[in-house]
């Protein structure tokens, strides 16, 4: 499992900002140990454990990319057009059996094989086919024409996908397009979750009339699904200091990463915290976000440990944030925040500065015809209904304090945040 220094974390004073606290973590977290062959099939989602270098080139013979007529470069019409006899009739997946030559032109299909001597393609669209079979080429074609020369794509021996890269299914088209049926992968990184709280029971259990079903550990379990992780389901840590530092430290001895959702801020019976610090150490990052605050991070036993918050819509946008970086990093996949995409607000909001807020929202096709943001109508951290009914978060960085309508604003949809 990956291991981490005890004191790596080790972070007081001011707040921190959500920048910096992701641009700590791939220094600060270890990557993963292992790999595994996988069929293409499976390899949908996982890193790379090596570079993939192309064993031939693609495409890997010269062929039309279009359906027309080849002819020489040599012979092409200047200022009229001109008849040519047709010698030969080429499909994909066939060879040509006569050179193009003087004044002839080679009947061709899209991924054929260009004819020895042709190195140009007239569209059939383009061309007029003569009583008498033959085909007349207009002028202006330049040479070289809708056609693909070898390697126009890929060079042989090529690195195509590096070591690390997370693969993605036109990776893995890339992949089968160069003849490989198995692609080594970093061993998934293995997560133990739990939620946290007496006041939480699971879904099917019998609920008290003061208990709420779990959500987060589902939601949580669900966006490490599809981060590849190999997720264990630990279930929920009742209020008890030495139980949960039992559960605690024997989840660190068989993962790569500790995931809790609730009972890390400082309240008396926020016991995570007291139960971390008996079996590992732990420095709370006070990020400066909304929602979000408090996330914790620290190591029991060399095992990474994440407290998120446990509020629904916190603990989704701080893993989204905190989480997700970790597990990269831990996979050694590159970190790269989402980029936001510039839309207008159609709504009125007031934040505080200094702290990086993100506030629920769905797009809408305005009367002109341009896509504007809407703000959801509340702001609860608690509120299941804001996640689903929103289409993702307009993210207002430290130094805005106010947006009014008709103001561009970033805005992140929900698919650029998880997996």
């Amino acid at each position: 499992m990956a291991q981490l220094s005890a004191d790596c974390f080790a972070f007081g004073g001011p707040l921190l900002s959500v920048d910096e606290a992701v641009a700590r973590l791939p220094s600060l977290l270890g990557v993963v140990e292992g790999s595994e062959s996988v069929t293409l099939v499976q390899a949908d989602g996982r890193v790379l454990a090596q570079d993939i270098l192309a064993p031939l080139p693609l495409p890997p013979f010269t062929n039309s990319a279009v359906d027309g007529y080849a002819v020489r470069g040599e012979d092409l019409p200047a200022g009229e057009e001109k008849a040519f006899s047709v010698v030969d009739f080429v499909q994909a997946g066939a060879s040509a059996n006569i050179a193009a030559t003087a004044g002839k032109a080679v009947r061709i299909f899209t991924g054929a094989p260009m004819p020895a001597g042709a190195d140009t393609v007239f569209m059939q669209e383009d061309v007029q086919v003569a009583p008498d079979g033959k085909v007349v080429l207009p002028s202006g074609l330049k040479r070289g024409a809708n056609v693909r020369p070898t390697g126009e794509d890929i060079a042989q021996g090529q690195v195509v996908l590096k070591a690390g890269h997370r693969l993605r299914p036109q990776d893995v088209a890339l992949a089968a397009a160069l003849g490989q049926t198995s692609l080594e992968v970093r061993r998934r990184v293995r997560v133990a979750v739990f939620s946290t709280g007496n006041e939480i029971v699971s879904p099917g259990a019998a609920r008290g009339p003061v208990q709420l079903f779990d959500s987060n550990r589902f939601m949580l379990m669900a966006m490490l699904a599809r981060l590849g992780c190999e997720v264990d389901d630990l279930g929920i840590l009742r209020d008890d200091l030495a139980a949960t530092a039992d559960m605690l430290k024997h989840a660190a001895a068989h993962h790569d990463l500790i995931l809790t959702s609730g009972g890390v801020s400082t309240g008396d019976a926020d016991y995570v915290k007291s139960a971390v610090e008996s079996v590992g150490s732990l420095v709370f990052w006070r990020l400066a976000i909304k929602p979000g605050r408090p996330v914790a991070m620290g190591v029991i036993e060399g095992t990474p440990f994440i407290g998120l918050p446990g509020n629904p819509v916190a603990s989704y946008v701080t893993f989204a944030y905190v989480a997700r970086a970790a597990v990269l990093a831990l996979s050694g996949a590159p970190m790269r925040l989402p980029t936001p995409v510039q839309v207008r607000a159609a709504f009125t909001y007031k934040k505080k500065p200094g702290r990086r807020e993100y506030v629920r929202a769905h797009l809408r096709q305005a009367a002109d015809g341009s896509v504007e943001v809407v703000k959801f109508p509340r702001e609860g951290a608690g509120l299941l209904s804001s996640l689903v009914d929103t289409d993702g978060l307009v993210e207002l960085h430290e130094d805005v304090i106010r947006v009014e309508p008709g103001q561009t604003v970033p805005f992140l949809a929900y698919s650029s945040l998880v997996g």
